[in-house]
Order: structure tokens, then sequence, then C-alpha cells
């Protein structure tokens, strides 16, 4: 067989790919649908006035997570990839259900933490590291960060129509339904996974936790969805007071910002990974988040501008988005990847809450310029670790041969 032919995806790559990210496009379609909507569901419902309240019952899932991700990782090292990923698929359509049925926002809290007790991004990803070449792999996880983001674009645009249409218990239901159609193409469509070496899940955790590339990267993943968060205490007030853009057209913005950034990302990956640059391109996304938070400091006077830094910070955000769970894949022991996956995930998680919760302190006693200042001073922190960074050589496997 020849290099050129080795080095295209194979079929079962290709599919691999396709359906993974279908898994978890089914899975976040649910999620994301209910961002733009629930605060203004949640006043119908008895304390759901209570904005610390509503608050909780959108970050639970994000803390359950956080909780859990590890536990699946390991999970998926120990039993195998496709048990773990259903049984968190099973937990999550429960959630649902139960805060479709919901008559108080105590219940629907509680159905917020169920769906996020199915935290199966850990097992997913690494199934995608089984299932592909390191050569490709950066490919199939930027098809998974690219399925999640226009899947917030399509909610973004969709979910105010969905609520008009079937209420917030429909799109409750309708997260329920998608979580088991997830299970239909975990079982029918996604590839076998191989056989990975199995051993005790503490030297695992061990392993990955005194490893210091991998400790990297977990700080990475932690400060991007931290500055995520953040970021979104303050733009949508922005949109409406210094862009003069109503709630009900921000997606205006969201969207083209979103399609123009995975303009620019894709071609970014190809160059990473066919010449070889990761490291250069990884610390330039780095560079651009860095600009960003400044710029939307310094430079956001207007509409336009507020777009033009969220369309920068969709450009960073993917392509980190989808260059760290590879790298992640790459440098981590087949025997300890699902468990590095966890850890990562749990960092992501914990990011995803406490950018909301340090935003928001920030915001209230120390004034926006606290929130873009803190996040220069992040991502120049990030950037330091990035530069003395090392990043993984490609092997070249067989294909259709599982990761080593």
């Amino acid at each position: 067989m020849t290099s050129a032919t080795t080095d295209r995806m194979s079929r079962q790559e290709k599919r691999a790919g396709i359906s993974l990210a279908a898994v978890f496009a089914l899975r976040m379609l649910g999620l994301f649908l209910i961002l733009p909507v629930f605060a203004i569901y949640a006043r119908t419902l008895p304390s759901g006035n209570d904005m610390a309240l509503v608050g909780v019952a959108l970050g639970a899932y994000g803390l359950t997570q956080a909780c859990l991700q590890i536990a699946y990782g390991a999970a998926s090292d120990r039993f195998g990839r496709k048990p773990v990923i259903v049984f968190g698929l099973l937990l999550f359509a429960a959630g649902s259900f139960v805060a479709a049925a919901a008559g108080d926002i105590y219940l629907v809290i509680a159905g917020r933490v169920l769906q996020g007790a199915g935290a199966i991004s850990a097992a997913v990803t690494a199934l995608a590291a089984d299932l592909t070449r390191e050569q490709h792999l950066t490919k199939v996880m930027a098809m998974i960060g690219s399925s999640i983001g226009l899947m917030f674009a399509v909610s973004m645009v969709g979910a105010p129509l969905f609520y008009t249409l079937v209420g917030m218990p429909g799109i409750f239901m309708m997260t329920g339904l998608l979580a088991l159609l997830a299970i239909f193409v975990v079982l029918r469509v996604v590839p076998a996974a191989p056989a990975v070496p199995r051993q005790p899940t503490w030297q695992s955790f061990v392993e990955v936790l005194g490893h210091r590339q991998l400790l990297r990267l977990n700080f990475g993943v932690f400060a991007l969805h931290l500055m995520l968060t953040a970021m979104w205490v303050l733009l949508p007030g922005e949109l409406i007071h210094i862009g003069g853009l109503p709630v009900a057209e921000h997606w205006k913005v969201y969207l083209p910002a979103l399609l123009l950034s995975f303009v620019v990302m894709v071609p970014a990956i190809i160059v990473a990974e066919r010449r070889g640059h990761m490291k250069l391109i990884f610390n330039a996304a780095i560079v651009l988040l860095l600009i960003v938070q400044a710029g939307f400091g310094l430079f956001s006077s207007g509409l336009y501008a507020l777009a033009f830094w969220l369309m920068l910070f969709f450009v960073a955000f993917n392509i980190l988005e989808a260059a760290q769970p590879s790298l992640i894949s790459r440098i981590a022991p087949a025997h300890a990847k699902g468990a590095a996956l966890g850890v990562y995930n749990t960092t992501q998680a914990l990011g995803l809450f406490l950018g909301g919760v340090v935003g928001g302190l920030l915001a209230k006693y120390a004034g926006a310029g606290a929130v873009w200042l803190a996040g220069v001073l992040l991502a120049l922190l990030w950037l330091l670790l990035g530069l003395t960074m090392s990043m993984p050589s490609l092997s070249r496997r067989p294909i259709g041969q599982a990761a080593a």
C-alpha cells in the first residue's frame, strides 16, 4: 500500500468521525436549545422568579458533569467505550424526561442534575482516538467540534421557534428523544471499538495526574472554558446596550461569527496536520485569544466591533477545542486514555462552572473591564505554558489498528 493511500482517512475512520460527531450533535442540540429560552420559561414555574435558582438549574448540569467525567473515562477503560456511552445517554434521556414533567423549578433542577450524570464526553473522545490513526485524529476532533458549534448556531436560531410551538416541556422531551436516537447511532452506526490493554484504574490516574504535558493541556481547557462562560456574563448585555441589538436578534451576530470562524479554522487545522505546524498554530490561537480579550475590553464601542471580536474568538476557540482533545489522546498511554480524557473533561466542566461564578463576581464588584483583564492574564499564563510544551510526533498506524 502506498504512503499516499495510507495517509488518507480510511472508510472506517470517516464513518467513525461522522457517526461520533452525530452522537455529540444530537446530545448538544438538546442542551443548547434550552439556553436561550429557559429563563423565560422559569418565570412560569413556582419559585421561577428567583434568578439564583434559575442559575442553579442551568449550572447543575455542568457541575455533575465535572464530578463524573473522570469516573466515566476510567469506566470506559475498564468496561469498554460503547457500554459506558449507552449508559450515560440513558441517564441523560431520563433526566430530560424528568425535567419535561416538572411542575416546579426544583424538579427541573433534579432533571438537570440527572442529565449531567450522563457524562459521556470522555468516553466518546476516547472511542474516537481508538478508531482513528494519529495523523487523522485532529480532523476527527474537528468534525466533533464543528458539529457542536453548528448545533449551537442552530439552537440560537431555532430555540425561540420550538419554544413557541411546543413549549419548554416539549423541548425537554425532544432532548430525551435525541439522546435515544444517539444510542441507536452508537450501537448500529459507530464502528466496533478495538481492544485496548486494561490496568487498574487507580494506576491510570496516578499516571495521568503526574504527567506534566497532560497537566498543561488540562490547564488550557480549564482556562478556555472559564473565559467562554465569563464572556457570556457580559456579551448579551453589551450587544443590547452597546450594539443596540434586541435579545431576539442576537442570533444575527452569533450565527455569522460561528460560520466565518469555521471557514478560518478548517484550513488552519489542515496546515497544522499536513505541515507539522501544530505547536505554531496552537500557540497562535492562544495569542489570538489574548488579543480578543484585550479587544473586548478596549475597542468594543459598537455592534460591528463586538461582532468582529466575537468572530475572532470563535476562530481561536474552535482551533483549540479541536486540537486539545487530539493532543490528549496522542500523549496519554493507551491503557489510560479514558482516564486522561476524563480528567480533561472534568477540568473543562469546572472551567464552565467557575467562569460564570468568577465572571459574575468580577462584573458585579469590579466592573466589565476586570472580566476582560482576567481573561488577558489567564491567556498570558496559558501562552507561557504552551510555549514550553512539547508536541507529540505522529505515529503512522496501519488502517484499522487500535491506538497504541
